[in-house]
């Protein structure tokens, strides 16, 4: 069982939802991810959405691809990432990371020495935006022979009969897109998500992420209601633009706003109460 597995059955045995933050490596500067990356698991990250930064991020809106270019300025590639993660794991083997990027970098770096380099590294899932499960087989093949996740991206318009194509190549979990569009659009509309969910939940026992259009404690309660895991992103990467030259800053507001989206699910589902039950 990968380590995804491992953390969405101890969230479900606990009645929780996975809170799931994304940040672009190397924004503002590569010798930041890491702290920052420890930061977001203090303030209650289940999950780390790492962002691989591409030249060209066609899913992403202007704020996470001015993170794309600030990561590239400093010259942050697939390898130096990988490092990160080693780096990472060298003080937390536990939090699961999720590398989400497009697939040029991996293929310059070449598919099986990817898959070896980040087996080594403690990667445990690879989301890669531009590749459809019909042009991913042997790659999706490789990642699970090594019991690293291949997680697919559903949307508002993907179709019921796409939908049970790519539940059986996916694992660990699905990231469905609440909004239509790219990261950072419009505001989100959680009846209209639930309905989704549901059709997506008569095909798969997957769990189920949603991201997009998620900014605050409230939009992440909401979803939380709905969802097996709440993804946030622009949110995150719009402070770290903020306060760049600031890194005290940075983490200072990563902490808060994640530690109030963690505090919000718990609350909404009834985990805070039963910590105290518990403690009683």
């Amino acid at each position: 069982m990968s380590r995804i597995a491992e953390r969405f059955s101890t969230l479900k045995n606990d009645g929780r939802c996975a809170l799931v933050p994304y940040i672009t490596a190397g924004d503002p500067h590569p010798d930041n991810t890491v702290e920052i990356m420890h930061t977001l698991v203090e303030a209650g990250a289940d999950i780390i959405e790492l962002g691989v930064p591409f030249s060209d991020p066609m899913a992403d809106g202007s704020v996470i691809q001015a993170a794309h270019e600030r990561a590239l300025e400093h010259h942050t590639s697939l390898s130096s990432i990988l490092h990160m993660v080693s780096e990472f794991r060298q003080n937390d083997d536990q939090t699961p990371v999720l590398l989400m990027g497009y697939a040029n970098p991996i293929e310059c770096m070449g598919y099986e020495i990817f898959v070896e380099r980040a087996v080594q590294a403690g990667v445990d899932g690879v989301l890669t935006v531009d590749l459809p499960p019909e042009e991913g087989t042997e790659f999706d093949e490789m990642l699970q022979k090594k019991e690293l996740d291949p997680i697919y991206l559903l949307s508002p318009t993907t179709t019921e009969a796409r939908i049970k194509r790519i539940t059986e190549v996916a694992s660990g979990f699905l990231y469905y897109v609440s909004l239509k569009g790219v990261t950072g659009a419009g505001n989100l509309d959680v009846q209209s998500v639930k309905e989704k969910l549901d059709v997506i939940r008569e095909v798969t026992d997957l769990p189920l992420g949603v991201g997009f259009g998620i900014s605050d404690a409230q939009s992440a309660a909401n979803v939380a209601k709905i969802a097996d895991a709440v993804v946030v992103g622009s949110a995150l990467i719009r402070i770290i633009e903020a306060n760049q030259d600031d890194m005290e800053q940075v983490n200072k507001q990563l902490f808060e706003l994640v530690q109030s989206m963690r505090e919000a699910i718990d609350d909404t589902l009834g985990y805070g109460q039963q910590k105290q039950v518990g403690l009683t």
